[in-house]
Formats: C-alpha cells, sequence, structure tokens
C-alpha cells in the first residue's frame, strides 16, 4: 500500500523542510505580533532555485577523466551553496522561533510542529554534506522517505517494471471463500515476523482455522515449529535446495492441494488494488490503517454481495424450472 507521496531525494526533503517551517512562521509572526518573514516567498524562492540547479546537475558519462573531475566539482560547489543558503535560513528561523517563545510563550503548541520541520532540515543537511561532499554512503536506517508521512519505508519486491514503492506493506488472510479473516498493517516488519503473530490473531476470532497457507518470504525453520503447534497443516515452502524431509513434506498430496488453493489469495490482492487500496491519499499513520480496514471491509461487503446475487440467481432458475 502506497503513501501519497513524492519519490525522495535529500535535496528535495530539505528544501520541503525548509519551506514549511518558512510557510509556517508566515502564519504564526503576524498573529502574534513578531515583525519577521516579509519576504518569506523570496526567500523560498532563492532556495527552490539552487534546488533546481542541483537536480540539473549529473555525474559526466564522458571517457575523459578531466570532464568527469571538473563536473564532479561543480556538483559539490552547487551542493555547498545550496546547504549554505539552507544553514543561513535555519539560522534565521530558530531565532524567531526563540523570539517568539519569549514574547508569547501560549504559541508554544504552533511552535512544536515549526521545530519538528527544523529537525527534519538538520538531519538532510548533515546526510547531504557526508553524501555528497565527504562521499560517504547513507546507511538505509539513517533515511527518511518523506517528511509528511515519516513512516513511510522504501519497499523493494522484485516486481517486474516495479522496482521500488514507498508505502507499507500490509499482509492479509483469506478464507476458501474469498472473505479477508484478518489484516495487518507492517511497520519496520517483514513477512518471516508475522507469520505467528497473524495466525494467533486470526485464530483469536476464528478458532475453527486449523490449517493456513503461506507465501515463501513467510518461511523460517522458527515460524514452521511455532505454527506446527498452532495448526493442523502448515503450508509453508521454502526458496531454495530442499532436505530429503523438506521435499517429502512438500509433494505431499495435502501440502500441494493447499498450493493450488493459495493461488486465490492473489485475486484478493488484485481486487483490494483496484478498488482503492493501491494509494493511501489520506495523511498520518492512524489514517492509513484506518483507510486499509476500509478497503478490507469494502472487499469483504463485495464478496458478500456476489454470493447473495448467485444466490438470487438459483433461487429465480429454479423458480422459473418449477413453472415451466
Amino acid at each position: 500500500m502506497e503513501t501519497n507521496v513524492e519519490y525522495p531525494t535529500d535535496t528535495r526533503l530539505l528544501f520541503d523542510a525548509l519551506r514549511k517551517a518558512i510557510e509556517l512562521l508566515m502564519r504564526l509572526c503576524p498573529a502574534v505580533g513578531v515583525l519577521d518573514w516579509q519576504g518569506g516567498r523570496e526567500e523560498i524562492w532563492k532556495v527552490k532555485q539552487l534546488l533546481r540547479k542541483v537536480q540539473r546537475l549529473k555525474h559526466s558519462l564522458a571517457k575523459d577523466e578531466g570532464k568527469k573531475e571538473a563536473r564532479k566539482k561543480e556538483i559539490i560547489v552547487a551542493h555547498q551553496d545550496y546547504l549554505r543558503v539552507a544553514r543561513e535560513l535555519l539560522q534565521h528561523v530558530e531565532k524567531t522561533v526563540q523570539e517568539i517563545q519569549q514574547k508569547h510563550p501560549g504559541s508554544k503548541d504552533k511552535l512544536l510542529k515549526i521545530e519538528e520541520f527544523m529537525n527534519h532540515a538538520q538531519r538532510q543537511i548533515k546526510q547531504i554534506e557526508r553524501r555528497v561532499i565527504q562521499g560517504e554512503t547513507i546507511p538505509h536506517e539513517e533515511k527518511v522517505f518523506s517528511i509528511f508521512e515519516p513512516y513511510t519505508e522504501w519497499l523493494s519486491k522484485g516486481k517486474a517494471g516495479v522496482p521500488v514503492e514507498l508505502g507499507l506493506a500490509v499482509g492479509i488472510v483469506e478464507d476458501q471463500h474469498q472473505f479477508i479473516l484478518y489484516h495487518r498493517v507492517m511497520q519496520q516488519e517483514t513477512d518471516v515476523d508475522i507469520a505467528v503473530p497473524i495466525v494467533q490473531a486470526t485464530q483469536t476470532r476464528f478458532p475453527e482455522l486449523s490449517s493456513c497457507s503461506f507465501d515463501q518470504g513467510f518461511h523460517a525453520p522458527d515460524n514452521q515449529s511455532k505454527l506446527g503447534k498452532l495448526l493442523a497443516v502448515v503450508i509453508m515452502p521454502k526458496g531454495g535446495c530442499l532436505s530429503k524431509a523438506q521435499q517429502a513434506r512438500e509433494q505431499a498430496q495435502e501440502f500441494r492441494e493447499g498450493r493450488r488453493q493459495h493461488a486465490a489469495v492473489e485475486s484478493a490482492i488484485h481486487a483490494l488494488e483496484i478498488h482503492g487500496l493501491d494509494r493511501c491519499p489520506d495523511r498520518g499513520l492512524p489514517a492509513f490503517r484506518r483507510y486499509v480496514a476500509l478497503a478490507v471491509v469494502a472487499r469483504n461487503i463485495q464478496v458478500l454481495g456476489r454470493y447473495l446475487q448467485r444466490q438470487e440467481q438459483q433461487l429465480a432458475t429454479e423458480h422459473y424450472r418449477k413453472a415451466a
């Protein structure tokens, strides 16, 4: 499930953080009688021009090492100019925030959001300096992919034509009648992490659940043993080379029948995506979770309607046969 965010770059995230901090101050200053940031729009435009210059500069693909080195220096200088102006603006923002705190202590709640964007900007300045000027690779766990939806994760699932998605993974449990019994928004979790909890949560609501089929990504020896105590039948294929015991288990009739039925869950995933569970337009993690839950409810209602429609058609057919 994708969040409604643009493709993230550290330079763009820095601009967004500065822009939001300045815009919020432009609204707050007149309300509290602080004469500052009348030229805020011009300052935002100045930063945006520097951002555009940074974005246009690409590393040279020429064979001449001299040209490559010259372009590299040009990129570093452009980033240095961008960071210099960003630091100056950030200092100005911090000075105004301190002035408002001293003169109007009651504005603390409104200043918290500005300080949040200031922290985002400070982090991005440090990361840009480390990446571009010092030549350091930023560890993945230190990156933020959206300052507006900070819970957004970088999802690389190996899909053809879709190298990366920005959002959160959602795990679902579907029964043999195509109803979704349970769903889980996976924040900082992988398939392996949720295999046991998602079955336990589903059994809390549906104690009769006795067998379950999983994708390969859920497999782990620990999951296999724990689920064996919860379920009568665990259909969890293992990727890669299989031992003789694993081969025997996966060639069993019960296992193969379960795998054939497992393909039906792809239909549920596709139905959820085309009925809205593709990109969440709402803001904030609580709204994201609510949007997912409502989409699941809507899908179940759709399935229920399909069964009722079939039932009505069968009753009508029987009625016509008797009348004939």
